[in-house]
């Protein structure tokens, strides 16, 4: 029968540690390397998935230099490899340089092999764990996409799905509210999907990127002969989505006199071009989405409140990035793939310093900020991992509530919320994760009234 144990490679010169850690890892296949050369090529042949190095190796045995040069060799053959650095009396500062180049954690020398034990136990545990979400993640239509598109693991963003999905087939007018890039045409795209008008054109027109002057041609059309420059007669964007789905992205920037005529074609289902005597009968579904304060809008008279309530039958607030633990990392990882990909770059992930950064950044421009920093990182990167500066992250003091109460609330939800996406919603995953025991993450979940 085949030996199913993982492997484990300790990268250390001392004979008597050596025997000392083989005898002590009898879970694990342990595999021995006391040079730099014999560890790359142990490396190569057992690809094992959790290191232990020493950074002072032969014949440098009192430095770090063949220490660096083997995990950089390690990083570059197989950057998702958990290593795990030796640190002796002093060289501390050598183990956290090791964990800013990419390495795992670190261990204090002299060994207790009951602290180093559980050390390797758990980078075999987010290895796998890794693996999986890569898994997951690689599969069409994996739990972490919704509405045919959206790729998302947190509640919030679920039950927004959820309720588009569930109102796709009643033919009402929606309201999209949330910040810019936050998805709303990738929502309103999956609701027109969803509904009985799959099969008929969806037709997308941002209001705020259009003229004033222009914007009535595009949504109307217009007869030939209407105004200088009109040589032939243009449909609008409303008769284009006939039997379909009319997307308004950015519906708060149409001018008041535009809102009158967009409101009387909602109450009569007929438009007239310009320059036209004909009404012209139109069937479309209204989607519309704005990242502006509507309310304050109809109290200061620059938005219609009858119109509002014809546009907005149904509203469905969209949560910003920030909102949505776990989803960062998960969009990330997406992205990096989907860019790495197109341009034939060779970065294939993040170092740990980039993970934190994107987890711990507020992304004042949400999913299409988080876009843009993965896009160029994947042309700057210079190595296998991008680092948080190839994501161009700056330092930055986020407001922090001072009540100790509510800010460890704030950082519990936040951290459980992490774990449970990392985990899948397996709970005992997530509770090793997070260090604690399983009824401990029960209770908090109860407590701040958290679903897996």
């Amino acid at each position: 029968m085949a030996d199913t144990k993982p492997v484990l490679l300790i990268v250390e010169d001392d004979e008597g540690l050596q025997r000392q850690l083989r005898w002590a890892y009898e879970d694990y296949d342990v595999v021995i390397a006391g040079d730099r050369e014999t560890a790359i090529d142990m490396f190569r042949q057992h690809e094992p998935a959790v290191v232990t190095l020493d950074l002072g190796l032969p014949p440098d045995p009192d430095g770090t230099s063949e220490g660096f040069a083997t995990l950089e060799a390690i990083q570059t053959l197989k950057p998702d490899t958990k290593v795990i650095i030796a640190s002796g009396h002093g060289a501390r500062e050598s183990a956290l340089r090791a964990i800013s180049s990419g390495a795992y954690d670190f261990y204090q020398k002299p060994v207790d092999i009951d602290e180093l034990g559980l050390i390797v136990a758990r980078a075999f545990q987010l290895h796998a764990i890794e693996r999986e979400n890569e898994r997951l993640a690689s599969r069409t239509g994996a739990d972490q996409t919704v509405l045919g598109g959206m790729i998302t693991a947190a509640p919030e963003m679920l039950k927004v799905a959820r309720t588009i999905e569930r109102v796709a087939s009643a033919d009402v007018s929606v309201m999209l509210l949330g910040a810019s890039g936050t998805g709303k045409e990738l929502l309103a795209r999956g609701l027109h999907d969803e509904s009985p008008r799959a099969d008929k054109p969806f037709v997308a027109i941002n209001c705020a990127a259009i003229p004033e002057n222009l914007l009535e041609a595009e949504l109307f059309g217009y007869e030939k002969g209407a105004f200088t420059g009109a040589v032939k007669t243009t449909e609008g964007k409303i008769e284009l989505a006939e039997g379909g789905t009319l997307f308004l992205d950015e519906v708060g920037d149409i001018p008041l006199p535009l809102q009158v005529k967009l409101l009387r074609f909602l109450q009569e289902r007929v438009v007239e071009r310009i320059g036209g005597r004909k009404t012209i009968p139109v069937d479309v579904r209204i989607v519309c989405a704005t990242h502006q304060d509507l309310d304050a809008m109809i109290a200061e008279k620059s938005f219609r409140d009858d119109l509002y309530y014809r546009l907005a039958e149904i509203v469905v607030t969209i949560p910003a990035l920030a909102e949505r633990p776990g989803d960062p990392t998960l969009l990330a990882r997406h992205f990096l793939r989907k860019y790495a990909g197109e341009m034939n770059s060779a970065v294939k992930g993040y170092s740990p310093e980039a993970l934190a950064a994107i987890e711990g950044w507020n992304w004042p421009g949400n999913v299409r900020e988080l876009e843009n920093r993965v896009k160029r990182a994947a042309i700057m990167a210079d190595g296998k991992l991008v680092t948080a500066t190839d994501l161009d992250f700056e330092d930055s003091a986020d407001d922090e509530p001072l009540n100790l109460k509510a800010a460890r609330e704030i950082a519990d939800r936040k951290a459980i919320r992490l774990a449970l996406s990392r985990a899948e919603n397996n709970i005992s995953q997530a509770a090793k994760l997070l260090g604690i025991s399983r009824p401990t993450l029960y209770d908090l979940l109860k407590q701040y009234d958290l679903s897996p």
